[in-house]
């Protein structure tokens, strides 16, 4: 089991990034704009969905590996944070993609297909698997062994607060949705805002944190 300390600690980092508008936040935000508050929130279902096999390709090796080795946990976390910084300004370099989403009429689709297209949103999300990878066996406390459990609880933990903070999100764009019609323009704030963010993010995920 993670000790109380750590767990508390990842809480606040996990918080911290998600609600830090990234692919997944922007995702949902522009479902529940285009398909209303119950297609946003299955896509928030889908997308934690997706993160499940992220979780057990880290607690059954990929982690392990990365948090008993400098040289590969700083390689990946450098590499990770690069694409952040990449993904960061491509949402600002196409930021008025972002205002299509509130111009048409919401549409219906099967909650099958909303759950699927939502997993795979979670399952290639570079901002999750940069975290899981990278971040997630910081917290890691070698000293209670089990190693593997340790992850795949930390991981656990994670899926949750993705579902309640992105459901928030869900939620209040689906409520906003007339807002964000009236002026498409500023959807296209949000997707820049959100870039800096992740730019900002990359940053401190390159300069801070270490294996020990």
């Amino acid at each position: 089991m993670v000790p109380a300390s750590n767990l508390w600690a990842f809480i606040v980092a996990s918080v911290v990034l998600i609600v830090i508008p990234g692919p997944s936040v922007l995702f949902v935000i522009g479902r529940s704009l285009a398909l209303g508050r119950v297609g946003g929130l299955l896509s928030v279902v889908g997308n934690a969905i997706g993160m499940l096999p992220l979780i057990a390709a880290v607690a059954l090796g990929v982690g392990v590996i990365v948090a008993q080795s400098v040289v590969v946990f700083t390689a990946i976390k450098i590499a990770g944070a690069l694409y952040l910084a990449y993904l960061g300004i491509q949402a600002i370099r196409h930021r008025a993609d972002a205002s299509a989403a509130v111009t048409g009429t919401v549409v219906r689709r099967s909650p099958v297909r909303l759950l699927s297209e939502g997993f795979f949103v979670g399952v290639s999300n570079p901002k999750t698997i940069a975290f899981f990878v990278a971040v997630l066996p910081q917290f890691v406390d070698f000293d209670a062994g089990s190693i593997p459990l340790q992850l795949a609880e930390l991981g656990l933990v994670f899926v949750v607060l993705a579902l309640a903070c992105d459901s928030v999100w869900a939620l209040a764009a689906g409520s906003a949705r007339d807002w964000f019609a009236k002026s498409p323009n500023r959807a296209e704030h949000l997707a820049a805002t959100g870039g800096v963010m992740m730019i900002g993010l990359g940053g401190v995920l390159a300069f801070s944190g270490s294996k020990h």
